[in-house]
């Protein structure tokens, strides 16, 4: 392999782990932090949109987003997620990482400010807007997804990859975490401001006027660590595999590297030149020698995040839904606009403490140790029995001295789902395509 050549990739491949290596984790995860907040943080707010811009006078509902509207306003974001995935990941291959990096970036900061200011003149005009920005904030955060995988990569050393990356994505967790805890904060301090009494006393007081606010800052307080990290990102070198084998430049690869490993480096550019001149693997993802490489592996890393995605995404988005359904949440007539927030808030962010962020760490500390295949198909798994444990004998769980368990057992899909399939299709993608 190219990698086994150059010196500069060598090194990278057998160094000792180091400051640099943990560097990279917190500036990459940085991103993938926001990300997590970005995408999820808007089905905290969801049931109080409905009550603030769809409450009619004299209902006896507080008011909700009709179905198309909450389809849109959760699911919008995912649409320019995808577009973002293909074209910042096409982008990164042809004008770096380190660049394409700083774009997403700046797109996610822009417009998550952009989706808390969004306006009209009416309901309608509003959704649209926020719709709008939702998308291409979307579209920034794909950018980040493949960027932060395929950066880390190119910086570990082999022998604690698997770990670096996941921890990475496991930033995640901290991002779903952080949503929840903001939105306690944030509902507390308008609810005390703000005091307003539960619907069912008082339909047309129970959401007071100022909560228009506290969606806002919710939905853009997701710009903050984005903006913070913007400047260590444009720090970090580019990758020593993109400048090397993608630029050709070896003098620079050499250079940036030395920095980072402290070690003394040679410029290869003639063997650089000369493995330019070679067939590898210089082919592109639409022929036909990719498909017969590694059309499998396209075929089953995809597939099982897919799969995967189907379940964690829409659990993650909808659980206010459930915890309603099930009673742990208690009836929106019983609560005022904010204490609603605070209380969905408040389940959200005991799931994501107690299942989700110690879900990702197990496989940081176990994914070089038992392997990708075996944590990915033990997800599954345990996802699969605790999802049947909690649908075939659903209405058992909706009993009030049986929603306890309903809850353990739920927080149990989310450890497995991260303590799995969640982290490792983001891993071996990230290891299984060649880098050079």
């Amino acid at each position: 392999m190219a990698r086994e050549q150059l010196q500069v990739l060598n090194a990278l491949d057998v160094a000792k782990t180091q400051w640099y290596h943990f560097t990279a984790i917190v500036i990459a995860g940085m991103g993938f932090f926001t990300d997590a907040y970005d995408l999820f943080c808007i089905s905290l707010v969801t049931k109080l949109l409905g009550r603030i811009y769809y409450y009619q006078p004299g209902s006896d509902t507080p008011g909700a987003l009709p179905s198309n509207v909450s389809s849109a306003v959760n699911g919008v974001a995912f649409c320019g997620t995808l577009s973002g995935q293909l074209f910042f990941g096409w982008l990164g291959d042809k004008m770096g990482r380190k660049r394409v990096y700083g774009m997403t970036l700046m797109i996610m900061v822009i417009c998550s400010i952009a989706s808390g200011l969004s306006f009209g003149k009416n309901p309608t005009a509003v959704m649209s807007t926020l719709c709008f920005f939702r998308f291409w904030l979307g579209f920034g955060i794909g950018g980040d997804y493949p960027l932060s995988a395929t950066i880390m990569s190119e910086y570990a050393n082999k022998k604690t990859r698997g770990a670096f990356i996941a921890a990475v994505f496991a930033m995640q967790g901290f991002g779903i975490l952080a949503g929840g805890m903001v939105a306690i904060v944030i509902s507390a301090a308008f609810k005390a401001q703000f005091p307003a009494p539960a619907f069912e006393v008082d339909p047309a007081g129970s959401t007071v006027p100022q909560a228009d606010y506290a969606w806002r800052i919710i939905v853009m307080f997701g710009a903050i660590p984005a903006a913070l990290t913007y400047y260590w990102r444009m720090k970090m070198p580019e990758t020593a595999r993109y400048t090397a084998l993608v630029a050709k430049n070896a003098k620079q690869a050499a250079s940036d590297m030395a920095k980072v490993l402290e070690v003394e480096l040679e410029s290869e550019q003639e063997k650089i030149e000369k493995m330019s001149q070679e067939k590898g693997n210089d082919f592109g993802l639409f022929s036909t020698q990719f498909a017969r490489r590694h059309g499998l592996h396209l075929l089953g890393t995809t597939t099982t995040w897919f799969l995967l995605d189907i379940a964690f995404y829409s659990q993650n988005l909808f659980q206010k839904d459930i915890f309603s359904a099930i009673g742990w949440i208690p009836k929106p007539k019983t609560m005022n606009a904010l204490e609603e927030v605070f209380k969905i808030a408040r389940a959200q962010t005991l799931i994501a403490l107690c299942s989700t962020v110690p879900g990702y760490w197990f496989t940081v500390a176990f994914i070089d140790r038992i392997g990708r295949f075996a944590i990915q198909l033990m997800g599954f798994f345990f996802m699969t029995v605790f999802m049947f444990a909690l649908a075939i004998p659903y209405h058992h769980w909706t009993l009030p001295d049986h929603r306890i368990g309903f809850v353990v057992i739920y927080s149990l899909t989310f450890f497995f789902a991260n303590f799995g399939p969640n982290a490792t299709t983001f891993v071996v993608p990230a290891e299984i395509f060649p880098r050079d």
